[in-house]
């Protein structure tokens, strides 16, 4: 409870000192350039629920879906709200309660829903489940080493995601997970048949996979920007949506499946893709920021290669942004978006 009332005293003051400004389509225009420069693909910025702006380059169409990687993780985050608002489960339930292989182990029994979603089990990130010649991801994944004390440390990887599917698998007596993920997300933001990467158990891979237009990318960040309500539609309640807003003592900067801004404007920027290549036991979360000059109540859902979803709840805008994977500054060009580029 303690940490929904900060984000919400969070959220109102950077509402309040956020300046309610109109992107403009010119600014925009520049960040476009800086971004076609870097390989970028596609960008597209809506404001209000308007299209300000949209930007096709380097064999990018309005029509043509790209793999968002990572991006793939926060549709997954939302639907474990969703499960919890289903009566499923609550965060703060332990894993071992589900899959009760942990219960004798003094550090998993420790571990609960809530850091499984916010990469702080303790669980070796396992970049190797993403081989698509694993016959059973799930039944690997319970297995995984365990690094560091639960709470302590955030590992990136496809650990956590691919135990939580069994978990959720579990709750869902055996039935699809990708079929929940589909008829309580997928489905009502307009995006069926949407293809997934799966083991040849049928278990879906939750950290990657997903290939989507810009367009259809944004519809999550328009999803964040209705407070869980898309279309008149609620797909998850406000108070609950919320949670995947909330940063972990060891990664303020990482919610459930999406990442934060709220260290800005005294946090350092840092080049989030830089960090994650670091060791885990290397990288440094604190006091970090995505870029200075942007709102603190940003939220990005983030996939390798600088794929973006940028989300702004205090301006009412998102901004989506495709490429190739050449160096580029999430920094930079949000500076040149919102016209305060140095």
């Amino acid at each position: 409870m303690k940490s929904l009332a900060f984000f919400a005293g969070f959220l109102l003051i950077a509402t309040s000192t956020t300046a309610l400004a109109e992107l403009r389509a010119g600014d925009c225009a520049r960040a476009a350039k800086y971004s076609e420069g870097k390989r970028g693909i596609s960008m597209l910025v809506m404001q209000n629920g308007r299209t300000i702006f949209e930007h096709y380059a380097n064999g990018g169409s309005a029509d043509g879906k790209w793999p968002i990687f990572s991006g793939t993780k926060s549709f997954w985050g939302i639907a474990a709200l969703v499960a919890v608002h289903d009566g499923l489960f609550e965060l703060d339930d332990h894993v071992s309660d589900t899959i009760t292989e942990w219960r004798s182990d003094p550090l998993r029994s420790q571990i609960t829903i809530r850091k499984l979603l916010n990469f702080t089990d303790g669980i070796e990130p396992a970049p190797h489940l993403h081989r698509q010649s694993i016959r059973d991801r799930n039944a690997m994944a319970i297995r995984l080493s365990i690094l560091a004390e639960p709470g302590s440390a955030f590992t990136y990887g496809p650990s956590h995601l691919q135990i939580f599917s069994e978990l959720l698998s579990r709750k869902l007596n055996g039935h699809s997970t990708f079929a929940y993920l589909a008829s309580h997300v997928l489905d009502p933001l307009g995006l069926d048949h949407l293809e997934y990467k799966k083991d040849r158990r049928g278990n879906p891979l939750l950290a990657t996979g997903f290939k989507l237009t810009a367009r259809e990318w944004a519809r999550l960040g328009a999803l964040v920007l209705g407070r869980g309500v898309y279309r008149g539609r609620q797909i998850v309640p406000e108070i609950t949506l919320r949670q995947a807003f909330v940063g972990s003592p060891a990664n303020p900067s990482y919610g459930l499946t999406f990442w934060l801004n709220r260290q800005a404007p005294i946090g350092r920027e840092i080049d989030i893709e830089n960090m994650l290549d670091l060791p885990w036991q290397r990288a440094d979360w604190m006091n970090i920021c995505i870029c200075k000059d942007a709102p603190a109540d940003m939220l990005v859902a983030l996939g390798s290669g600088y794929q973006r979803l940028f989300i702004i709840p205090s301006m009412n805008a998102l901004i989506v942004r495709q490429g190739w994977g050449a160096k580029f500054s999430d920094a930079d060009f949000l500076r040149l978006v919102l016209g305060q580029s140095r």
